[in-house]
Parts: C-alpha cells; structure tokens; sequence
C-alpha cells in the first residue's frame, strides 16, 4: 500500500515521501524504515491526516504521516513580536457579524 511521509527538518524547508509498506506496517516502523528521514531531538510527535496518533497506529492506504517539530515561541509571543517590529495594528480580516453586540 501507499502512504506519504511528510516533516520540515527545519523552518521554511518542508520534505516529503510516497512510501509503499506492507499491510499492518505501523507508524514506528515505517520510520525506522525510511532512510530519507532523521527524527527531531526530543520527544516525536506524529498524527495522520493532522491527528495526534501514537507510534503502534497501523497504517492505511493513502494516509498521510506528518511528523510534528516542538515549537520554538508561543504563537500568541510570536504575534506580539510582530507587532513590535511592524509598530502598526494587526487587522484580523474577521468581521463580527452585523447586529450582534459585544
């Protein structure tokens, strides 16, 4: 069957593979398996299809593996550093929906 790996090594820079496994592969194995791929230091966070999934998850046709790097800031800090650096308002392109008080 076919499955696809997906990780970024690093910031900006996104890798991925179309792998074909054996049928009750699990997503431990087929890590272990692909050379291409070197795990992050610190703890492995994996999900299919954009959920966490622990390391046993038997694989399915077509699922897509992301492989998940620790986060560097707080995405709230990182907003505010953005902020600072622009020294202007962030405009959310949300509008509250007409007639609704707040």
């Amino acid at each position: 069957m076919r499955v696809e790996l997906v990780w970024s090594p690093q910031a900006g820079d996104v890798q991925h593979r179309w792998l074909e496994v054996e049928e009750g592969t699990t997503i431990d194995a087929l890590l272990r398996g692909c050379a291409d791929f070197s795990p992050p230091p610190g703890e492995l966070r994996v999900g299919i299809w954009g959920r966490l999934r622990p390391l046993d998850t038997l694989l399915r046709e077509r699922d897509r593996i992301e492989v998940y790097r620790p986060l560097t800031v707080d995405p709230k800090e990182a907003r505010r550093q953005r902020y600072a650096n622009r020294g202007e308002r962030i405009v959310s392109r949300h509008r509250p929906k007409a007639g609704s008080s707040t």
